[in-house]
Parts: C-alpha cells; sequence; structure tokens
C-alpha cells in the first residue's frame, strides 16, 4: 500500500472513531455494575461482588394518609472496609421523618440536624472507624443515603421511615413507590443561577441486568370506604380481603426495580366521596385535611387553542418516544372544527411544527399527525426554550388555551423552570404528561401546580389511550376557577394558591388551625355561576401524620417562595426550622445516625463506592450529547474529512 493511501485510511478510520465518540460514552455508560450491586475485577479479569443492596418497603394506608416504613439492607462481600452510597427516589411531597441504623441486635436511631452538621458528624464517624449512616436529601425526589465503615461480610441494614398522601382522580385512589429514576440532565438553560444540581453520581446498571438483589413491597390498606377493585397497572400483585382491610404484595419475590410501583383501588360506586376529612390534635396544635368533589356538571365545550409540546430529548429514548407520539397522535386526533393547535419538539434546540397556532382543518391535522410521527429522541433536555415558546401565544377571545407538554421531566433543577412558568403563563394553563416507567413525578406536579393544571402520568405501554382519553375528557369541561376556603383566622393552609379544578379533579388542602373548627365554606366560580358548599369537618376522621405532611407542604411553599427569588437568608431559616420542629429531611437537614462503638481500625483501608440504580425500563439513550457538543464533533469531523480531500488530491498528482 503507497504511503499516501496507508495515511488516507489511517486518517478515515480516526475520523470515524472521533465520529463515534458519544456513542462509545455510551457503551461504557452500559457496562456498569447491575442494580444493586458492585463489581470489580479480580487478577483473572472475572467480575466479583463487592457489595449489594436489598430493599423492603412496606405501607399502611388509612384513608387519604400512608405510613411507610422502608429497610434498605446493604451487604458487603468484598474483603475490604467498605462506605456505600445509593440514590434512592422517594414518592414527591414525601415527609421522611426517621431513619435507624441496624447492626446485627444494635440499633442506633438517627438525630435530625442541620445539612452541614450532620455530614459533619457523618465524616468524624468514618474517620474514627465507628458505623455510621447519613440520609439527605438531594435534587426533587431524590434522597442520598450513605452507610459506612461496612466490614467485610457484614450485613447492616438503614430504616427509613415517611408520611405521603394518597392521591385520588377520576374515581381511584392510588399511590405510586420510584423503585428507580430517570437520569437528570443538567441543563444549561432555565436552571436557577448559582446551583450545582446534584452533586452524587448518577450510576446505572445496563439495559440486560439480571435482578441481583431482592425488592419487596406489601401494603396493608384501610380505604375507609367498600372497595370495588385493588389493582397495580406496574407489578403483578395478590391481594387479600379482610372485611374493611386489604393485604396486596408483589407476586415475584424478587423484581427487577426498573419503573415505578402503582398501586390504585376504587370505592364502590355508591362510596364515591363528595368530602373527607380527616383530623389530627398532636402537642396543643390542631391539623385537618379536606378533599371536596367539585360538581360534575356537563358544560357547553369551548373551542381551545391547543399547544402539544413533546421532549425528544436523549433520555426519552425507547419506548417512551414511542408513548409520546401515541399521546399527542391522540390528542391531535380529538381536535374539532374551530379549534386552533400547534406542535413542537424539543431536545437540544427547539423546533417548533409550526411559528405560530394555525386552524385545526383536516389537511393541517393531517401534516402535524405526519411530522410527530417520524419524531425520535436525541440529544439534550433543553426545556427552558420550549416552555417560552408553549407559554408566549395568546388565544383569540372565547378560547381556553391549554398547553399540553409530553416529557419525562429528566433535568436537575427544575427552579428556573418553576420562575419561567409564574411570569410566562398569562392565560394558558399547563398539562404535563409523564411519560415512561419512571417519570419525574415532582417536577411533573410542581409544573402543573405552578402552570395551574394538573399532571398525567402514563407509565403503563397500554394504556396511553385510556389516560389520554381522560385527561382530553376533563380538559372538555371548564374549569372551576378562583378557589377559596374561609378558614378561621390563624389558620395555616396549604396550598396558598388553590388550583383550578376539572372533571373527576378534587380539591385537596391541608391546614394547621388556631383551634378545632366544625364547618367551613368553599367559594368558586364555574362557567356561568358563582358556586359556595360547606365542608363539615365535625365528623373528621382522626389520622396520624398530618402533622408532618402539613409541615412538608410548608416546606415546599417556603421553598416555591425562595426559587422565586424571595428573601433567601429567611426564607432558608424558616424552611430549617420547620424541618427541624417536625424531625424531617430537608434541603437544609438531614438525619444521621452513629454507632459509637469502634470497628474499623486506623489501618485499615476503607473503599468508597456507588450502588447503580437500574436504568427504568423501555428507556434507551439515542444520544445525549448537547448541541454544543455535537457542534465540536462536526467541526472535528469537517476539519478531518478536509485533510483527507488534500492528501487524496496530492495522491493523485
Amino acid at each position: 500500500m503507497r504511503a499516501s493511501s496507508r495515511l488516507f485510511f489511517h486518517l478515515l478510520l480516526f475520523a470515524g472513531l472521533l465520529f463515534a465518540g458519544p456513542s462509545f460514552g455510551l457503551a461504557a455508560h452500559a457496562t456498569e455494575p447491575g442494580s444493586g450491586e458492585l463489581r470489580w475485577r479480580d487478577a483473572s479479569g472475572q467480575l466479583q461482588a463487592l457489595a449489594s443492596l436489598d430493599t423492603d418497603v412496606e405501607y399502611k394506608v388509612s384513608g387519604l394518609v400512608a405510613e411507610v416504613q422502608l429497610r434498605q439492607q446493604f451487604r458487603n462481600s468484598g474483603k475490604d472496609w467498605l462506605e456505600a452510597q445509593y440514590l434512592l427516589p422517594l414518592p414527591d411531597g414525601a415527609a421522611v421523618y426517621s431513619m435507624s441504623l441496624e447492626i446485627g441486635e444494635r440499633r442506633v436511631v438517627a438525630d435530625i440536624q442541620r445539612k452541614e452538621a450532620a455530614k459533619k458528624v457523618f465524616e468524624q464517624a468514618r474517620n474514627s472507624g465507628k458505623r455510621a449512616a447519613l440520609v439527605e436529601a438531594d435534587e426533587g425526589n431524590l434522597f442520598r443515603t450513605a452507610v459506612t465503615n461496612v466490614a467485610p461480610g457484614e450485613t447492616v441494614t438503614i430504616v427509613l421511615r415517611y408520611w405521603q398522601r394518597v392521591d385520588y382522580g377520576a374515581g381511584r385512589f392510588s399511590l405510586r413507590f420510584p423503585l428507580t429514576f430517570t437520569p437528570r440532565y443538567h441543563m444549561r438553560d432555565g436552571a436557577r443561577p448559582g446551583d450545582a444540581g446534584i452533586d452524587t453520581p448518577q450510576v446505572f446498571a445496563d439495559d440486560n441486568a439480571q435482578a441481583p438483589l431482592r425488592t419487596h413491597i406489601a401494603v396493608q390498606l384501610d380505604a375507609g370506604v367498600p372497595l370495588a377493585s385493588v389493582d397495580s397497572s406496574s407489578h403483578a400483585i395478590i391481594s387479600t380481603r379482610h372485611d374493611q382491610r386489604w393485604d396486596i404484595r408483589l407476586r415475584d419475590a424478587s423484581v427487577l426495580p426498573d419503573r415505578d410501583f402503582v398501586l390504585s383501588w376504587q370505592p364502590q360506586p355508591q362510596t364515591q366521596p363528595n368530602v373527607a376529612s380527616f383530623r389530627q390534635d398532636i402537642d396543643g396544635a390542631h391539623y385537618a385535611m379536606l378533599m371536596l368533589m367539585p360538581p360534575q356538571q356537563q358544560a357547553q365545550r369551548l373551542p381551545r387553542e391547543l399547544i402539544l409540546i413533546i421532549d425528544t430529548s436523549g433520555s426519552m429514548g425507547g419506548e417512551s418516544i414511542r408513548q409520546a407520539r401515541a399521546a399527542l397522535d391522540l390528542a391531535l386526533s380529538q381536535l374539532q372544527p374551530g379549534d386552533r393547535f400547534n406542535v413542537a419538539e424539543f431536545n437540544s434546540t427547539l423546533n417548533p411544527w409550526s411559528s405560530e397556532a394555525v386552524a385545526a382543518t383536516p389537511e393541517a391535522l393531517q401534516k402535524a399527525r405526519a411530522w410527530v410521527d417520524q419524531l425520535q429522541a436525541n440529544g439534550g433536555t433543553e426545556m427552558a426554550p420550549a416552555l417560552r415558546f408553549a407559554l408566549a401565544g395568546h388565544a383569540p377571545p372565547g378560547y381556553v388555551r391549554q398547553v399540553l407538554f409530553a416529557t419525562d421531566g429528566a433535568v436537575d433543577d427544575p427552579n428556573g423552570l418553576m420562575q419561567l412558568i409564574d411570569e410566562q403563563l398569562g392565560d394558558s394553563r399547563l398539562f404535563p404528561i409523564g411519560i415512561g416507567n419512571a417519570p419525574n413525578a415532582g417536577f411533573l406536579q410542581a409544573a402543573a401546580r405552578h402552570g395551574r393544571g394538573s399532571e398525567t402520568l402514563v407509565t403503563d405501554t397500554g394504556n396511553v389511550g385510556k389516560a389520554m382519553v381522560s385527561l382530553l375528557a376533563r380538559l372538555d369541561h371548564p374549569a372551576l376557577r378562583d378557589l377559596k376556603v374561609d378558614w378561621p383566622a390563624g389558620s395555616d393552609v396549604y396550598p396558598r394558591q388553590l388550583p383550578d379544578l376539572y372533571l373527576g379533579e378534587p380539591l385537596l388542602v391541608t391546614a394547621r388551625l388556631a383551634a378545632p373548627v366544625d364547618r367551613v365554606q368553599v367559594h368558586g366560580q364555574l362557567a356561568e355561576r358563582a358556586w359556595t358548599v360547606p365542608a363539615d369537618l365535625s365528623a373528621a376522621r382522626p389520622a396520624a401524620g398530618l402533622d408532618r405532611l402539613w409541615a412538608q407542604s410548608r416546606i415546599a411553599d417556603l421553598s416555591d417562595q425562595l426559587a422565586r427569588g424571595g428573601d433567601a437568608p429567611e426564607l432558608v431559616e424558616a424552611i430549617t426550622r420547620t424541618a427541624l420542629d417536625a424531625h424531617l429531611v430537608s434541603a437544609y437537614t438531614s438525619l444521621v445516625a452513629v454507632d459509637q462503638t469502634p470497628a474499623r481500625s486506623a489501618d485499615a483501608a476503607l473503599k468508597h463506592q456507588q450502588i447503580p440504580n437500574v436504568m427504568p425500563a423501555g428507556t434507551h439513550f439515542a444520544q445525549t450529547a448537547t448541541a454544543a457538543e455535537l457542534e465540536l464533533w462536526l467541526a472535528l469531523l469537517a476539519l478531518l474529512l478536509a485533510s483527507l480531500a488534500w492528501w487524496r488530491q496530492r495522491a493523485c498528482r
């Protein structure tokens, strides 16, 4: 082979490798250890287990409130002392109030401390060879569990307890436990300036990982009303009825934690609630939770301007993008003559189908549906430009402007996005559609709250059509607007700004009262008239945990104020004080437990390992390079191709 030809071949090979650079990075990512298991290669090249993690979840549901115990069992199968970390997703709004560390027969109960103080205690325990555990809030609904000085062959258990609220909508109660999470994308645009996002590495197992851990979920359900059905759209379950109580567990002893666990139950028709109220009196304070269903009246359908936004970033690859396309296609098919619409996709860049909303003619709808059908997942998750585009327009007089936003919510810091929604919402209403087996429910619920709409989570592939039909049916009905509850003076109630309600959506509020109250008045505005109804609290059902759920709601409200640019020192201290008083993990408080018995000697080495999460089922990253990274690769490729052309020209002389 001539020297010039050999050089041409080598440059061409190098160009191919260079252009494949982002894909090589993904292949390396896909070879991480299996979920819940840390492995290392020995001298012979064989993978050896280093540590593993089992998870047991026990729910006790009473009406609208659930208390949850989560046991994480860490096993050190290696030959070295170990410190392990694990990113733990929990339901949005989970009020984490307790943690204990169990080593054999010993049990150490954690203290709640300011975040920096708790971290310092943990580090001191690590350095002195004492076993210790730390649980701190990471970002959104993610928590970081760390356990240190686990001896070779030893098992330690972290026990977490938290309260969560049961959801209700479209005639069904439901709860959700996230067994994994969609990797968060670090946004260039939209994040609050100065925030670093997630510090803990996001480590994921490959798509073919077998379940190297045991995940067990059991639910003790006391709904308070007779039930017509109990089922799970996510997992096979076994349910047993004992009068009014139901016991539910996973059918399989071990499941791969690659999707959210979802359980729902439906009351018998004659027991559908109109008003449900709960109360708790503790330490001289009075708490109440109220759920009230608005009137389910049929009303004349108003013409709508429907703006459809679809997330086509890399995290939406695989089944998620297929679900999203199906959801938008169905939304387009439901539009009627006289409606208006537009569609846009976003990943690293924004790509609208049209520069502005157009009339929903058969020809326009056919073109838009074909455009949606060819969309593929690729690139980063730059959400801010898409939100600006969606909220920038104004519908003609007489139209209802609704924005449907299909995404997995895989962003690392939503604070700037919430501020953008607050500033630019105008007369639009935002309806996030959560797509995938582990969507970021916390972000989606926050976006709906700020956008004065409601979120819809579509995790079941076969349920896309049903979920979208239900959502579009709700949107056909005028909202119950301008809601207000006449709570007595001195009450502290959340949410402060009550949302608009659509068909099948309840009003749900949590209050701390200065004194017990028997009745409150609820006011709202229907399409044609004012609406007022009394809510009787005199027969409220006793319920534990309302104090901590109220505190968690107050922390969320204060955090919203902070994200909107409120007085930072004052708000941070208010969040911290609320969390300390309620013994809750927050952005500024953590739980730390230390076994005072020294375990590891000073001369024994300590290995640090990150236990991986499983990638959500159906998620395949098509490409995660940002626009700037892609431009760099293309520029380098163009330079190489120019060099190749020059060498070819010389060789032919």
